[in-house]
């Protein structure tokens, strides 16, 4: 059994299970739980290598899957609606999958907040992954909170929520330096993982979903970082690509909600009321 670094938010009500983006920690999740915890009993998990959780090699789904599973027996969860940003979404759809009928830790429905990504020959994919393999568990300079603050600041995000979150999500070094994380073998293992899930794209994945879903896509684009204008052109092809597919599976499974939010990928942060809004309406609207 692998126990995963948790906070319990408390709260009375359906039990609500958060996970958080990649390379992010359970701290991201503070204001929405906040807002959550008066109509649900709120936990949040730390991913495997992020945050306060231990590292996980390989690192693979089903693995992280089972760590969440002891983690919320632990905890006594019996049964949970299970929500996830970002990676943190895709993992929430992938527990849902294996746990609907177990005997403890039962997931009675799943959101997944802009959890998506692209297979390895999806167009651009290439130059997408070349940057991501160059920063994968780097060793920052002493100014990278202060840089994560500032970037943050730009999206609205208050400077107090961006500073606990970037430290939350990153190890301090005795010479002043930061380990991200997770650090960089176990990133290439879980990029690995998401080019395999996602290869067929998005409908595929999510063939035999027959519990309650709610996918929930970003209204709004991330403005690009000077330089990086290639970038905001693939991402804004690729949310096109996925809003698509999502359109075509709320159509034909009814057990699939899509939703959009005036936000960006960061809405967690950005818009903590409205996606706390978001998780709340899904909850009440599920069978018994």
């Amino acid at each position: 059994m692998t126990l995963l670094h948790a906070h319990d938010y408390g709260g009375d009500g359906p039990q609500l299970v958060l996970l958080h983006g990649y390379g992010r920690s359970l701290a991201d999740w503070d204001a929405s739980a906040a807002l959550l915890t008066a109509g649900h009993r709120v936990l949040a998990v730390d991913l495997p290598g992020h945050g306060r959780s231990p590292a996980l090699s390989p690192w693979t789904i089903p693995a992280v899957v089972g760590h969440i599973a002891d983690t919320l027996d632990a905890h006594g969860v019996a049964e949970a609606v299970v929500v996830g940003h970002s990676l943190g979404g895709v993992v929430a759809v992938e527990y849902a999958r294996a746990n609907v009928g177990r005997a403890r830790a039962r997931a009675r429905a799943a959101v997944n907040l802009d959890g998506f990504w692209w297979g390895r020959e999806y167009p651009g994919a290439d130059r997408v992954g070349q940057g991501l393999l160059a920063s994968a568990g780097m060793v920052a300079p002493p100014g990278y909170i202060a840089e994560k603050i500032s970037n943050s600041v730009r999206f609205g995000i208050p400077a107090d929520r961006a500073e606990a979150t970037a430290r939350a999500a990153a190890r301090p070094l005795p010479d002043g330096t930061w380990q991200t994380l997770p650090e960089r073998a176990e990133a290439l293992q879980l990029f690995d993982e998401l080019h395999r899930i996602f290869a067929r794209g998005v409908t595929p994945w999510l063939e035999g979903v027959d519990y309650p879903l709610l996918v929930v896509q970003a209204g709004r684009q991330l403005p690009p970082a000077p330089g990086m204008e290639w970038f905001a052109e693939f991402s804004a092809r690729f949310a096109q690509e996925v809003s698509e597919e999502l359109s075509g599976l709320a159509d034909t499974r009814p057990t699939i909600a899509v939703n959009r939010i005036d936000a960006t990928h960061l809405m967690n942060l950005e818009t903590p009321e409205a996606v706390a809004a978001l998780v709340a309406g899904f909850v009440r609207g599920l069978p018994g």
